[in-house]
């Protein structure tokens, strides 16, 4: 895994913590906030944005991810994920983020105790599909 400095997850913490505060959540009530640091120490982050048609409600994680993508950054170092709780990404975010490299860590912010746990994204994801499951062309 990765390492990040103590500093880093802080301020990865910090803006998951903040991201969540942003998160349109009026049908689950479950408000998520994530925030990805990129190679250049920028961070970006999103917040879950809930629809009346479920289907179409988007995770923090993927809005974080999209956005980094959008700004033209390939290249990540950690995401930390804001939540009651806690919890880890959901399987989508999961193979989402796997994208983006399996060797991140990732850091789970628990907004009623701020505890913070850091594992990494092989560990959330084993055996996950990526490019080299694609059949090669040519």
């Amino acid at each position: 895994m990765s390492k990040l400095s103590d500093r880093r997850i802080e301020q990865l913490a910090l803006a998951a913590v903040d991201a969540c505060g942003r998160a349109y959540a009026p049908y689950s009530k479950f408000e998520v906030g994530a925030a990805i640091l990129m190679h250049d120490g920028q961070v970006i982050v999103g917040c879950n944005v809930e629809n009346a048609s479920y289907g179409l409600s988007l995770c923090a994680e993927r809005n974080a991810a999209a956005a980094a993508v959008a700004a033209g950054h390939r290249k990540w170092r950690g995401v930390a994920i804001a939540s009651i709780g806690g919890v880890p990404p959901c399987g989508a975010c999961r193979q989402f983020l796997a994208e983006f490299g399996l060797d991140m860590p990732i850091i789970l912010v628990n907004l009623i105790d701020g505890a913070r746990s850091v594992c990494n994204l092989s560990e959330l994801l084993p055996s996950s599909f990526g490019p080299d499951d694609l059949p090669k062309s040519g």
